[in-house]
């Protein structure tokens, strides 16, 4: 990436969650200390970068079931990243081009390209507004946030691969209750989070990540359940590793050893 088109308050110097996301899904938006980060856990942990595209097809296929099967409209996707190949409003127009997105982001590399590269329907929508995931309630007042999404019916929050970034449990909560408590009834809830039950070499992997600079914590299936999906139903197959979630037919899936990521979808009473 040409540091020419960096947004000035972009500190290239450090390694940002969603470039590193983007440099494993074999994008460009991404810099030397991103790429120093990722090189470092596939160094710690081979799969790692196996894991990141098990979980972006994880994001699809749960957005196209929830827009085909479910019925949903409206997504409010928060720690959205960097847009790429099969977005959600891409995939959740394909199915009802009406559809209705909000990405939520804190990186101005992120909003920049968001804002240049989305493109909506003529009859949905489709907008990034850029919040910090730790002050929920101003992402659910925000006025784009209100103008795009309709909360009086169902809406699709999504928290995908996000929340391992917040190791205290007590902070995660706080972020996770008031937007679960803000949907309706009938409104979907599909996260997914990076865990160690499956193969404890994956902490290393955590590990890089933080030496450079990004903090990250591994949960495992109980403890995220309680944390995201508390009160909810979990649509079949429940918690599984993202891999395992609804795979297409005739896949061939990955070890569970290589995934370290659980996810599930789950529908508000």
């Amino acid at each position: 990436m040409d540091n020419g088109d960096v947004p000035r308050e972009v500190d290239t110097s450090k390694a940002h969650t969603a470039r590193i996301y983007d440099y494993f899904l074999g994008g460009k938006d991404n810099f030397a200390a991103d790429r120093e980060t990722a090189a470092s856990a596939m160094a710690a942990w081979p799969p790692v970068r196996t894991a990141a595209r098990e979980n972006r097809a994880f994001l699809g296929r749960t957005v196209r079931y929830l827009a085909e099967e479910a019925g949903i409209t409206q997504f409010l996707d928060l720690g959205s990243g960097l847009p790429g190949v099969g977005n959600v409003h891409e995939i959740a127009q394909d199915v009802n081009p009406a559809a209705r997105v909000v990405y939520v982001d804190n990186d101005p590399i992120v909003l920049a390209h968001g804002r240049a590269l989305l493109d909506s329907t003529p009859e949905g929508k489709s907008v990034y507004i850029e919040a910090d995931m730790r002050e929920p309630e101003s992402i659910l007042e925000h006025p784009v946030t209100r103008d795009t999404l309709d909360f009086s019916k169902p809406v699709a929050l999504m928290l995908v691969a996000v929340l391992h970034f917040f190791p205290d449990d007590d902070e995660a909560r706080r972020i996770v209750e008031p937007l679960v408590g803000a949907l309706p009834p009938g409104s979907y809830v599909v996260s997914s989070h990076g865990t160690a039950e499956y193969e404890p070499a994956a902490i290393e992997a955590g590990k890089a990540y933080t030496r450079g600079g990004v903090g990250v914590t591994g949960r495992d299936a109980d403890v995220f359940a309680d944390l995201v999906f508390k009160g909810l139903t979990l649509v079949p197959p429940g918690m599984v590793v993202v891999s395992e979630w609804r795979p297409e037919p005739g896949a061939i899936l990955p070890p569970r050893a290589e995934i370290s990521m659980n996810g599930a979808v789950a529908r508000k009473p």
